[in-house]
């Protein structure tokens, strides 16, 4: 394994990282220059440090995208996996780069690598940063709505946990699971520990079942403050029948199941939808 000796750097805030070699710093620092006449003398862009970081991890990160451009034209391993794990298209999501994930999803990285125990899918890390637009993307390119992380749950439930209102509409659009569970715990009862309000409402128009029970045999309602606005929305939904645009939706969802699902979920025409139930 090639590895240059040089002093230890430290990177955010995680601390004092392994050793790396001069490739992976130009790359994580975006030095594109200093990078290039390294390539060009020979330096692999495969060389990986003692946690088995490459150099191409390293520029993803750090969003590089001019960097993670040389790498991949020089032959860096796109689906290259650290010791977590995680590819490069990981980091690329955490970090909320679009050209990067762009980048490397032109070069052939794969949109669903296999899990592992100590990974998430890109999926899941771009709905835990919130980054919309490359959920939009990975859902594009065949993401898997429903990639099971045993300590996250799906991306719907990330996207919850983390209060990312826009992630978790792109999901639904695309027909991610709305009740899926993680110890039976959906993505409403995330929202209602949460108490937001407008995920609450969007979950609830997709189909989210109120009276689910997790495994405390708790309702979302029950993480709620009594009086507060959440608990006000989900007290009015458990008390009030559903609207024909939801009754509407969800019949949609269940007949056409989720090739149709974007187009759906622009219709919000009463004659369409009352000529849709009509004929059922």
């Amino acid at each position: 394994m090639e590895i240059e000796h040089s002093p230890s750097y430290f990177f955010g805030d995680i601390g004092s990282w392994a050793e790396r070699t001069e490739v992976h710093k130009a790359a994580s620092l975006g030095q594109t220059s200093a990078l290039q006449r390294l390539i060009q003398s020979g330096a692999s862009v495969n060389v990986v440090a003692v946690d088995s970081i490459t150099p191409l991890h390293e520029a993803c990160l750090g969003g590089q995208a001019q960097c993670v451009r040389l790498l991949l034209d020089a032959g860096a391993q796109v689906d290259a996996r650290n010791v977590d794990g995680s590819t490069p298209l990981c980091e690329a999501c955490s970090a909320g780069s679009l050209e990067c994930v762009k980048l490397l999803l032109e070069h052939g990285a794969k949109t669903n690598p296999a899990l592992t125990s100590r990974t998430a899918s890109p999926l899941h890390e771009a709905c835990m940063g919130g980054n919309s637009d490359c959920v939009k993307l990975l859902v594009a390119m065949g993401a898997c709505l429903e990639a099971y992380d045993l300590y996250y749950g799906t991306p719907l439930h990330v996207a919850c946990v983390n209060k990312h209102t826009d992630c978790v509409k792109v999901l639904l659009n695309a027909g991610a699971k709305v009740n899926a569970a993680r110890l039976h715990e959906t993505p409403l009862h995330h929202a209602a520990k949460n108490m937001r309000v407008e995920i609450i409402e969007i979950l609830v128009e997709f189909g989210a079942n109120i009276y689910a029970r997790d495994q405390h045999n708790k309702k979302p309602v029950d993480y709620t403050t009594p009086g507060s606005p959440s608990a006000a929305c989900l007290l009015f939904y458990e008390s009030t029948p559903m609207s024909l645009q939801q009754l509407s939706r969800l019949a949609m969802r269940r007949k056409l199941g989720t090739t149709a699902l974007k187009v759906i979920s622009q219709l919000d025409v009463p004659k369409l939808i009352f000529s849709y139930l009509c004929y059922q």
